[in-house]
Protein backbone atom coordinates (compact mmCIF):
# COMPACT_ATOMS: atom_id res chain seq x y z
CA UNK A 1 0.00 0.00 0.00
CA UNK A 2 0.97 3.81 -0.62
CA UNK A 3 0.48 6.79 1.83
CA UNK A 4 -0.80 9.48 -0.93
CA UNK A 5 -2.45 12.71 -0.93
CA UNK A 6 -6.14 12.69 -1.34
CA UNK A 7 -5.35 15.38 -4.12
CA UNK A 8 -2.78 12.96 -5.94
CA UNK A 9 -5.18 9.64 -6.07
CA UNK A 10 -6.88 9.00 -9.49
CA UNK A 11 -10.12 7.40 -10.60
CA UNK A 12 -9.58 3.43 -10.73
CA UNK A 13 -7.57 3.53 -7.70
CA UNK A 14 -8.65 1.08 -4.52
CA UNK A 15 -7.94 1.99 -1.29
CA UNK A 16 -6.42 -0.28 0.90
CA UNK A 17 -7.88 1.05 4.44
CA UNK A 18 -11.35 1.92 5.63
CA UNK A 19 -12.26 5.83 6.04
CA UNK A 20 -14.07 6.21 9.02
CA UNK A 21 -16.71 8.39 9.90
CA UNK A 22 -16.68 10.74 13.16
CA UNK A 23 -18.30 7.49 15.28
CA UNK A 24 -15.26 5.16 14.28
CA UNK A 25 -17.62 3.41 11.72
CA UNK A 26 -16.63 2.62 8.23
CA UNK A 27 -17.56 4.62 5.63
CA UNK A 28 -15.71 3.54 2.60
CA UNK A 29 -14.05 0.29 3.28
CA UNK A 30 -11.09 -1.57 1.65
CA UNK A 31 -11.30 -2.48 -1.98
CA UNK A 32 -13.60 0.42 -2.52
CA UNK A 33 -12.26 1.97 -6.35
CA UNK A 34 -12.44 5.38 -6.10
CA UNK A 35 -14.46 8.00 -8.56
CA UNK A 36 -13.28 11.20 -9.17
CA UNK A 37 -16.73 12.49 -7.21
CA UNK A 38 -15.13 10.02 -4.26
CA UNK A 39 -12.26 12.23 -4.41
CA UNK A 40 -13.20 15.32 -4.20
CA UNK A 41 -15.83 14.27 -1.60
CA UNK A 42 -13.37 12.84 0.49
CA UNK A 43 -10.86 16.22 -0.10
CA UNK A 44 -14.44 18.70 1.09
CA UNK A 45 -14.70 16.28 4.05
CA UNK A 46 -10.80 17.02 5.36
CA UNK A 47 -9.38 13.55 4.30
CA UNK A 48 -6.11 14.69 3.20
CA UNK A 49 -4.28 11.29 2.58
CA UNK A 50 -5.19 8.05 2.02
CA UNK A 51 -3.76 4.15 2.13
CA UNK A 52 -4.03 3.36 -1.78
CA UNK A 53 -3.63 -0.52 -3.33
CA UNK A 54 -0.60 -0.62 -5.22
CA UNK A 55 0.67 -3.94 -6.73
CA UNK A 56 4.94 -2.71 -5.98
CA UNK A 57 4.45 -2.27 -2.09
CA UNK A 58 1.55 -4.94 -1.85
CA UNK A 59 3.48 -6.58 1.36
CA UNK A 60 3.32 -3.56 2.94
CA UNK A 61 1.32 -3.71 6.39
CA UNK A 62 0.04 -0.71 8.21
CA UNK A 63 -1.79 -1.45 11.88
CA UNK A 64 -4.01 0.32 13.54
CA UNK A 65 -2.37 1.18 16.87
CA UNK A 66 -6.29 0.11 18.98
CA UNK A 67 -8.80 -1.88 17.32
CA UNK A 68 -12.00 -0.96 15.54
CA UNK A 69 -14.00 -1.98 18.46
CA UNK A 70 -11.80 -0.23 20.70
CA UNK A 71 -12.12 3.03 18.54
CA UNK A 72 -15.59 3.03 18.43
CA UNK A 73 -16.14 2.08 22.19
CA UNK A 74 -13.96 5.24 22.72
CA UNK A 75 -15.72 7.64 20.76
CA UNK A 76 -18.96 6.87 21.67
CA UNK A 77 -17.90 7.27 25.44
CA UNK A 78 -15.97 10.53 24.30
CA UNK A 79 -19.05 11.73 22.86
CA UNK A 80 -21.97 10.83 25.46
CA UNK A 81 -20.09 12.01 27.97
CA UNK A 82 -19.07 15.53 26.45
CA UNK A 83 -22.64 16.00 25.10
CA UNK A 84 -24.07 15.71 28.69
CA UNK A 85 -21.74 18.32 29.76
CA UNK A 86 -22.52 20.81 26.80
CA UNK A 87 -25.84 19.90 27.70
CA UNK A 88 -26.07 22.56 31.08
CA UNK A 89 -27.08 25.79 30.46
CA UNK A 90 -24.50 27.76 32.12
CA UNK A 91 -20.63 27.55 32.11
CA UNK A 92 -21.00 28.48 35.60
CA UNK A 93 -22.45 24.92 36.55
CA UNK A 94 -19.76 22.47 37.03
CA UNK A 95 -22.49 19.34 38.08
CA UNK A 96 -20.83 16.06 38.78
CA UNK A 97 -21.44 12.85 36.64
CA UNK A 98 -20.76 9.83 38.88
CA UNK A 99 -20.37 7.91 36.26
CA UNK A 100 -17.85 9.73 33.73
CA UNK A 101 -15.03 8.56 35.97
CA UNK A 102 -15.55 4.68 36.02
CA UNK A 103 -16.60 4.86 32.26
CA UNK A 104 -13.23 6.35 31.51
CA UNK A 105 -11.09 4.40 33.32
CA UNK A 106 -12.96 0.82 32.01
CA UNK A 107 -11.99 2.38 28.63
CA UNK A 108 -8.75 3.24 29.43
CA UNK A 109 -7.94 -0.18 30.03
CA UNK A 110 -9.27 -1.37 26.64
CA UNK A 111 -6.93 1.19 25.41
CA UNK A 112 -3.79 0.01 27.61
CA UNK A 113 -4.70 -4.02 26.48
CA UNK A 114 -4.75 -3.21 22.77
CA UNK A 115 -1.30 -1.26 22.92
CA UNK A 116 0.30 -3.97 25.08
CA UNK A 117 -0.34 -6.11 22.05
CA UNK A 118 1.20 -3.47 19.64
CA UNK A 119 4.51 -3.34 21.97
CA UNK A 120 7.31 -1.91 20.29
CA UNK A 121 5.69 -0.12 17.68
CA UNK A 122 6.17 3.51 16.51
CA UNK A 123 3.47 5.69 16.21
CA UNK A 124 2.02 6.46 13.46
CA UNK A 125 0.01 9.32 12.01
CA UNK A 126 -3.54 8.95 12.99
CA UNK A 127 -5.58 11.30 11.25
CA UNK A 128 -5.56 10.12 7.58
CA UNK A 129 -8.36 7.90 7.37
CA UNK A 130 -10.54 9.63 9.57
CA UNK A 131 -13.62 12.15 8.65
CA UNK A 132 -12.99 14.73 11.82
CA UNK A 133 -14.76 15.38 14.47
CA UNK A 134 -12.19 17.70 15.54
CA UNK A 135 -12.70 17.04 19.68
CA UNK A 136 -13.83 14.10 20.36
CA UNK A 137 -11.01 12.31 17.72
CA UNK A 138 -8.53 14.67 18.48
CA UNK A 139 -8.78 13.89 22.53
CA UNK A 140 -8.55 10.02 21.40
CA UNK A 141 -5.60 10.61 19.33
CA UNK A 142 -3.96 12.45 22.27
CA UNK A 143 -4.61 9.16 24.78
CA UNK A 144 -3.33 6.60 22.17
CA UNK A 145 0.11 8.90 21.88
CA UNK A 146 0.31 9.45 25.32
CA UNK A 147 -0.37 5.64 26.60
CA UNK A 148 2.39 4.83 23.64
CA UNK A 149 5.02 6.95 25.73
CA UNK A 150 4.11 6.33 29.04
CA UNK A 151 4.73 2.54 28.68
CA UNK A 152 8.30 3.14 26.65
CA UNK A 153 9.11 5.89 29.46
CA UNK A 154 8.96 2.86 31.76
CA UNK A 155 6.20 4.60 34.07
CA UNK A 156 4.30 1.86 36.20
CA UNK A 157 0.52 0.73 35.09
CA UNK A 158 -1.20 3.15 37.79
CA UNK A 159 1.05 6.09 36.40
CA UNK A 160 -0.07 5.32 32.64
CA UNK A 161 -3.39 5.40 33.70
CA UNK A 162 -3.66 8.47 35.13
CA UNK A 163 -1.32 9.75 31.88
CA UNK A 164 -3.80 8.12 29.59
CA UNK A 165 -7.27 9.67 31.82
CA UNK A 166 -5.41 13.03 31.85
CA UNK A 167 -4.26 12.85 27.96
CA UNK A 168 -7.95 11.46 26.93
CA UNK A 169 -9.99 14.78 29.04
CA UNK A 170 -7.17 17.60 28.78
CA UNK A 171 -9.97 19.28 26.22
CA UNK A 172 -12.75 18.56 28.37
CA UNK A 173 -13.10 22.11 29.46
CA UNK A 174 -13.84 22.79 25.80
CA UNK A 175 -17.82 21.73 26.14
CA UNK A 176 -17.69 24.79 28.44
CA UNK A 177 -17.07 26.78 25.26
CA UNK A 178 -19.54 28.52 22.67
CA UNK A 179 -19.34 25.46 19.73
CA UNK A 180 -19.28 28.41 16.98
CA UNK A 181 -15.78 29.62 18.36
CA UNK A 182 -14.44 26.50 18.06
CA UNK A 183 -15.84 25.38 14.71
CA UNK A 184 -14.79 29.11 13.43
CA UNK A 185 -13.26 28.48 9.79
CA UNK A 186 -10.51 30.86 10.37
CA UNK A 187 -7.77 32.84 12.65
CA UNK A 188 -9.58 33.95 15.90
CA UNK A 189 -10.64 37.49 16.94
CA UNK A 190 -8.55 38.82 20.63
CA UNK A 191 -11.82 38.08 21.99
CA UNK A 192 -12.34 34.62 20.81
CA UNK A 193 -9.21 33.93 21.49
CA UNK A 194 -9.26 34.65 25.09
CA UNK A 195 -12.42 32.74 25.17
CA UNK A 196 -10.93 29.69 24.28
CA UNK A 197 -7.97 30.09 26.59
CA UNK A 198 -10.42 29.54 29.61
CA UNK A 199 -11.33 25.63 28.21
CA UNK A 200 -7.79 24.93 30.28
CA UNK A 201 -9.62 26.07 33.75
CA UNK A 202 -13.08 25.00 32.97
CA UNK A 203 -11.41 21.30 32.21
CA UNK A 204 -9.90 21.55 36.21
CA UNK A 205 -13.56 22.79 37.52
CA UNK A 206 -14.81 19.53 35.40
CA UNK A 207 -12.70 16.64 36.83
CA UNK A 208 -10.79 18.10 39.92
CA UNK A 209 -13.75 16.29 42.31
CA UNK A 210 -15.52 13.93 39.87
CA UNK A 211 -15.45 10.51 41.44
CA UNK A 212 -12.90 7.92 40.36
CA UNK A 213 -10.98 10.76 38.45
CA UNK A 214 -7.14 11.32 39.76
CA UNK A 215 -6.39 14.41 40.78
CA UNK A 216 -3.61 14.29 38.27
CA UNK A 217 -5.71 13.91 35.47
CA UNK A 218 -7.60 17.18 36.33
CA UNK A 219 -4.43 19.37 36.44
CA UNK A 220 -3.69 18.18 32.82
CA UNK A 221 -6.43 19.34 31.67
CA UNK A 222 -5.56 22.78 33.75
CA UNK A 223 -1.51 22.63 32.65
CA UNK A 224 -1.89 21.46 29.32
CA UNK A 225 -1.63 24.93 27.42
CA UNK A 226 1.32 26.28 30.19
CA UNK A 227 4.89 26.90 28.57
CA UNK A 228 8.30 26.31 29.34
CA UNK A 229 8.86 30.27 29.42
CA UNK A 230 5.71 31.03 30.92
CA UNK A 231 4.42 32.05 28.27
CA UNK A 232 1.31 30.09 28.21
CA UNK A 233 -1.71 30.24 30.21
CA UNK A 234 -3.95 29.97 32.19
CA UNK A 235 -1.38 30.83 34.87
CA UNK A 236 1.74 31.71 32.94
CA UNK A 237 3.34 29.00 34.97
CA UNK A 238 7.10 27.88 33.81
CA UNK A 239 9.77 24.95 33.77
CA UNK A 240 9.45 22.95 37.07
CA UNK A 241 5.96 24.18 38.32
CA UNK A 242 4.31 22.42 35.15
CA UNK A 243 3.78 18.19 35.84
CA UNK A 244 5.93 16.32 33.78
CA UNK A 245 2.58 14.40 32.21
CA UNK A 246 0.74 18.08 31.35
CA UNK A 247 4.11 18.72 29.77
CA UNK A 248 3.63 15.78 27.48
CA UNK A 249 0.52 16.19 26.49
CA UNK A 250 0.92 19.50 25.81
CA UNK A 251 3.63 18.23 23.03
CA UNK A 252 1.14 15.72 21.46
CA UNK A 253 -1.65 18.08 21.72
CA UNK A 254 0.21 20.53 19.20
CA UNK A 255 1.52 17.26 17.06
CA UNK A 256 -2.31 16.24 16.60
CA UNK A 257 -3.98 19.60 16.19
CA UNK A 258 -0.65 20.13 13.23
CA UNK A 259 -0.84 17.04 11.06
CA UNK A 260 -4.91 17.25 11.39
CA UNK A 261 -6.87 18.76 8.53
CA UNK A 262 -8.96 21.95 9.91
CA UNK A 263 -11.39 24.13 8.10
CA UNK A 264 -8.78 26.70 6.99
CA UNK A 265 -4.88 24.76 6.33
CA UNK A 266 -4.01 21.28 5.48
CA UNK A 267 -2.69 18.79 8.07
CA UNK A 268 0.70 18.79 8.24
CA UNK A 269 2.82 15.77 7.48
CA UNK A 270 4.74 14.24 10.59
CA UNK A 271 7.81 15.09 9.95
CA UNK A 272 6.87 19.04 9.13
CA UNK A 273 4.83 19.13 12.66
CA UNK A 274 7.69 17.85 14.39
CA UNK A 275 10.20 20.41 13.12
CA UNK A 276 7.97 22.93 14.66
CA UNK A 277 8.13 21.56 17.53
CA UNK A 278 11.43 21.25 18.20
CA UNK A 279 11.78 25.35 16.88
CA UNK A 280 9.67 25.49 20.26
CA UNK A 281 12.32 23.65 22.50
CA UNK A 282 13.23 25.41 25.46
CA UNK A 283 10.69 27.98 25.24
CA UNK A 284 7.84 26.19 24.39
CA UNK A 285 8.36 22.79 25.25
CA UNK A 286 10.39 20.71 27.17
CA UNK A 287 13.65 19.38 25.28
CA UNK A 288 13.67 16.09 26.69
CA UNK A 289 10.21 14.88 25.77
CA UNK A 290 10.28 16.70 22.67
CA UNK A 291 13.00 14.14 21.49
CA UNK A 292 11.28 11.33 23.17
CA UNK A 293 8.41 11.75 20.91
CA UNK A 294 10.53 12.36 18.04
CA UNK A 295 12.53 8.90 18.88
CA UNK A 296 8.88 7.03 18.97
CA UNK A 297 6.98 8.90 16.31
CA UNK A 298 7.39 7.54 12.60
CA UNK A 299 8.51 10.78 10.88
CA UNK A 300 7.63 9.25 7.66
CA UNK A 301 5.23 6.83 7.92
CA UNK A 302 4.94 3.29 6.14
CA UNK A 303 3.93 3.63 2.29
CA UNK A 304 4.85 7.56 2.19
CA UNK A 305 6.51 8.37 -1.11
CA UNK A 306 10.35 10.34 -0.97
CA UNK A 307 13.06 11.59 -3.09
CA UNK A 308 16.74 10.73 -1.49
CA UNK A 309 19.68 13.67 -1.78
CA UNK A 310 21.36 10.94 -4.21
CA UNK A 311 18.48 11.46 -6.66
CA UNK A 312 16.49 8.05 -6.13
CA UNK A 313 12.83 8.10 -5.40
CA UNK A 314 10.87 5.43 -3.35
CA UNK A 315 8.48 4.60 -0.69
CA UNK A 316 9.37 4.17 2.84
CA UNK A 317 8.96 0.22 4.22
CA UNK A 318 10.52 -0.06 7.54
CA UNK A 319 10.73 1.81 10.25
CA UNK A 320 14.23 1.62 12.15
CA UNK A 321 13.16 1.01 15.56
CA UNK A 322 16.70 2.83 16.80
CA UNK A 323 16.66 5.49 14.32
CA UNK A 324 13.05 6.48 12.94
CA UNK A 325 14.35 9.52 11.41
CA UNK A 326 16.33 7.12 9.10
CA UNK A 327 14.07 4.40 7.16
CA UNK A 328 14.18 1.87 4.91
CA UNK A 329 13.41 2.93 1.71
CA UNK A 330 12.38 0.82 -1.64
CA UNK A 331 13.41 2.33 -4.46
CA UNK A 332 11.45 2.46 -7.80
CA UNK A 333 13.57 5.42 -10.01
CA UNK A 334 17.21 5.58 -9.99
CA UNK A 335 19.66 8.31 -10.08
CA UNK A 336 19.35 8.78 -13.31
CA UNK A 337 15.43 9.43 -13.28
CA UNK A 338 14.87 6.31 -15.28
CA UNK A 339 12.62 2.96 -14.06
CA UNK A 340 14.42 0.40 -12.36
CA UNK A 341 13.97 -2.85 -13.84
CA UNK A 342 14.24 -4.52 -10.74
CA UNK A 343 13.19 -2.16 -7.32
CA UNK A 344 16.04 -2.54 -4.55
CA UNK A 345 16.01 -1.27 -0.70
CA UNK A 346 18.49 0.69 1.24
CA UNK A 347 18.48 1.26 5.52
CA UNK A 348 19.14 4.84 5.17
CA UNK A 349 20.73 4.01 8.90
CA UNK A 350 23.56 1.87 7.57
CA UNK A 351 23.57 4.50 4.61
CA UNK A 352 24.24 7.79 6.24
CA UNK A 353 25.63 10.00 3.34
CA UNK A 354 21.98 9.88 1.89
CA UNK A 355 18.78 11.66 3.56
CA UNK A 356 15.49 11.63 2.48
CA UNK A 357 15.73 15.35 0.52
CA UNK A 358 11.67 15.64 -0.20
CA UNK A 359 8.51 14.11 0.51
CA UNK A 360 5.66 13.38 -2.02
CA UNK A 361 2.66 15.64 -1.01
CA UNK A 362 1.25 16.27 -4.74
Amino acid sequence: MRFMPTRSCSPGMKLAKCIYNEDGIALLHENVELTQALIIRLERLGVDFVYIQDKETADLVVEDPISQETRVRALSEIKTQYKKIMEETSKSKFSKNHFMGRAFTNLIKMIMEDLDSKEGAHIMLLNMNVLNNYVFNHSLNVCIYATMLGMVSGYSREEIAVLSMGALLHDIGKTKINQDILKKPGPLSNVEYAEVQKHAEFGYKILKDEPNMPLLAAHCAFQHHEREDGSGYPRGIKGKEIHNFAKLISIIDSYDAMTTHRPYRLAMLPHQAMEVLFSGVETKYDCNKVALFRDNVAIYPIGLGVTLSSGEKGVVVLINPIIPQRPTIRIFIGSDGSKVTQPYEMDLSKKLTVFISEVHTG
